[in-house]
């Protein structure tokens, strides 16, 4: 499971990064909206913890949509004015704050499919209006393999916390923002912060795809077990081609300061 936790996601930062050379920011946005990190999380604390302990824990992954897609959109905000060490902090503390707000209310699923439908709803307006240039310079060999380890790092040090900290912030670690602010960081620092806004508004598109994942291992993982995993990624795929045509729909105008 360990070789797992360190390949899977620099695994998965590889092809995004590609898919951002090839095809722009919106779809290698798009795709980071696989659970390709909450999926694991989940599935090693349903196997270390049981079903139910998962199933809670993708309650509490689901509420915290609200804080992920908070976090892309405050990153993309503040990178239009600052650089991205001050674009990272402000970001990643407005998550912390969320997220702890969400620990201290009661865990329900129609909350959390409130919290999660309110945030994806809202987030197209709240992006800056920006034209990415698709046509930049790649990122070079060596920058991908610092994302690549970056985003390791982040994954062991998530679920590691997340086995220890109890079934509401396991699920709610399990959608910090490991994919959101590696990419994020390295595309503003390579890509300028336009890129990384329509990266950003991009993942928010795909995070139907995450929360359609937790809602449905948060239903079946009580009386399915782990089968209910092969559902979750079943309607998570799914639901992602669904969202495929919302990338097509340009930004809602929005009117920044000069």
């Amino acid at each position: 499971m360990l070789i797992l936790k360190l390949l899977l996601i620099p695994g998965f930062l590889l092809l995004i990064s590609l898919a951002g050379k090839r095809w722009g920011p919106s779809v290698a946005g798009w795709l980071s909206g696989l659970p390709v990190v909450v999926g694991p999380i989940l599935f090693f604390l349903a196997i270390e913890q049981g079903p139910a302990f998962a199933a809670q824990s993708a309650v509490a992954a689901l509420s915290a949509m609200f804080a992920m897609i908070a976090f892309c959109i405050t990153y993309a905000q503040v990178a239009q004015r600052a650089n991205w060490p001050w674009a990272l902090m402000v970001s990643l503390t407005v998550w912390a704050l969320i997220a702890l707000v969400l620990s201290l209310i009661p865990a329900s699923l129609p909350f959390s499919v409130a919290a999660a439908a309110t945030a994806l709803l809202a987030a197209p307006h709240l992006f800056p209006n920006v034209q990415p240039v698709i046509g930049g310079p790649a990122p070079k060999s060596d920058r991908l393999i610092w994302r690549m380890i970056a985003g390791a790092a982040l994954t062991l040090v998530v679920t590691m916390l997340a086995s220890t900290v109890g079934e509401r912030w396991s699920g709610l670690l399990a959608v910090f923002p490991v994919l959101g602010s590696v990419m994020a960081v390295f595309s503003q620092q390579t890509r300028g912060p336009a890129f990384t806004a329509a990266l950003l508004r991009a993942t928010a598109i795909g995070m139907y795809s995450f929360s359609a994942f937790c809602l449905v291992t948060a239903l079946t993982l009580p009386n399915l077990g782990l089968g209910g995993f092969a559902v979750g990624v079943a309607v998570s795929v799914a639901m992602l081609g669904v969202t495929r045509q919302l990338l097509a729909r340009p930004a809602p105008k929005q009117s920044l300061p000069q």
